[in-house]
């Protein structure tokens, strides 16, 4: 009987994932499809409408096979290819702004 190997089925952030949580948070990655891993960005903060666990939130997604980064439109759904550098350490969803707010960013 073959015992499979415990350690290539751990799911860690991408090599390419260099944004540092953000006080009081942590990262965690889940299979999403077969070349997709979701990463949530979890709160660590307690809250009272849900017992004081702590929350979760979908962060976006990467594409294992082709390498990129995507935004989430939801948590059961990838949204726009993104660039990794133009997302920030809570979210890979991207700011709409008005042409009037780029002339001041």
């Amino acid at each position: 009987m073959r015992i499979p190997n415990l350690e290539s089925s751990i799911l860690s952030l991408p090599k390419s994932f260099s944004h540092n949580p953000p006080e009081g948070y942590s990262y965690e990655v889940e299979q999403f499809k077969r070349n997709c891993i979701a990463i949530w960005i979890r709160n660590h903060s307690k809250f009272d409408y849900n017992g004081g666990a702590s929350v979760r939130s979908i962060w976006g997604f990467y594409n294992t096979k082709t390498k990129q980064y995507h935004s989430p439109v939801s948590s059961s759904k990838c949204g726009d290819l993104v660039e990794f550098r133009r997302t920030t350490s809570y979210s890979a969803m991207q700011i709409k702004l008005t042409p009037l707010e780029l002339c001041f960013s």
